[in-house]
């Protein structure tokens, strides 16, 4: 294990911002004649983030499941399809280090290619895949018995452990070893509520991934073309610019816009249309979703005042953004659900 990953100091936790000067939208490739997002300053304060809420919580150790979570403590990714499975978690003791649990190819590729993980840390796991492999097997409870010893092992078997989201039979093979279940998703939130100057940079690549995708749009589209026509266009651009994820393309146009109903169709667009698109997508585990409407032709006066009173309620809630501030407040400068 890289030793210089193991040892998190107090400078790890320090998010470097510069509001100096812009956030630069640099390129996505390594280069060696400017800095650009540093992985291993990113992977340290990440790990640190999550010691330091542990520490400030009255848990013993965090377990999750959560894929995102388990980016966040070991840096470590297989593809998308693991999202609603379950098959993966990961263990952060107290002082311990990290510990990954992931299919057995996996976990080997993991001791090649991640030396910030230690590699006896790096585990093959299975055990229910969402209820496929029945309890019945025991993997869980051979899993709950191994988790339980690692815990007395780092002296914090006997304080609640943190879980983001659990099979409630897992859940309940845990308890059988016994160990106190409690809610980690808090904490877990906790330490990944401030951004450092790495991932305000990744954050940046991936909205300057979807104003390409806009343009895209803005060229593609006509009376004619269909909905799900733009979401293929799109799909193809981002994962061709390096998406990591899409998560999904909301592609809405016409009398569909209201209510929103969070899908697309194979509708086609019409001359008149509003089109309304919203992007969720991922480069490096840092996501977005980015809104934008179009017309189909020129806009109507009906549409040009629509789009008069929803800047003015948007630059209200703007003028009031600042540290501290929560949603409640901003909420109060916009119309009721009802009356809306």
């Amino acid at each position: 294990m890289d030793e210089t990953v193991r040892k998190i100091s107090a400078e790890d936790i320090n998010p470097r911002f510069n509001w100096g000067r812009a956030l630069p939208a640099l390129g996505t490739m390594g280069v060696d004649f400017e800095e650009r997002v540093d992985y291993r300053r990113l992977h340290r304060y990440r790990l640190a983030r999550v010691r330091q809420a542990l520490e400030k919580s009255d848990l013993g150790a965090l377990l999750v499941f959560d894929v995102n979570n388990i980016r966040y403590i070991t840096s470590t990714k297989i593809g998308e399809w693991e999202r609603d499975k379950l098959c993966r978690w990961a263990l952060l003791a107290r002082d311990g280090q990290p510990i990954l649990w992931d299919f057995g190819s996996a976990a080997v590729h993991h001791k090649l290619y991640t030396p910030w993980l230690d590699p006896q840390n790096c585990k093959a796991g299975l055990i229910g895949l969402r209820g496929t492999v029945n309890p019945a097997f025991g993997l869980m409870e051979r899993h709950a018995k191994e988790i339980a010893s690692l815990l007395k092992e780092a002296g914090v078997h006997k304080m609640p452990i943190g879980v983001d989201i659990i099979e409630p039979p897992m859940m309940f093979e845990l308890q059988k070893a016994g160990l106190k279940i409690a809610d980690g998703q808090q904490t877990m939130l906790e330490a990944r509520e401030i951004k450092n100057v790495d991932e305000i940079a990744l954050l940046n690549r991936a909205a300057a991934m979807v104003d390409g995708a806009y343009h895209l749009i803005h060229e593609e589209l006509k009376p004619g073309v269909r909905e799900n026509d733009i979401v293929a266009k799109v799909n193809e651009f981002l994962y061709r610019h390096g998406s990591d994820d899409v998560e999904a393309i909301n592609a809405i146009s016409g009398e569909r816009c209201n209510p929103h109903p969070h899908n697309f169709t194979d509708r086609m667009v019409r001359p008149g249309d509003q089109a309304f698109f919203d992007i969720l997508q991922s480069f490096m585990g840092y996501r977005t979703c980015y809104y934008r409407t179009f017309n189909i032709g020129r806009a109507t006066p009906v549409q040009h005042d629509a789009y008069k009173k929803a800047r003015e309620w948007l630059d209200a809630a703007i003028a009031l953004i600042k540290p501290g501030v929560t949603t409640d407040k901003v909420c109060k400068v916009w119309p009721k659900a009802e009356e809306f």
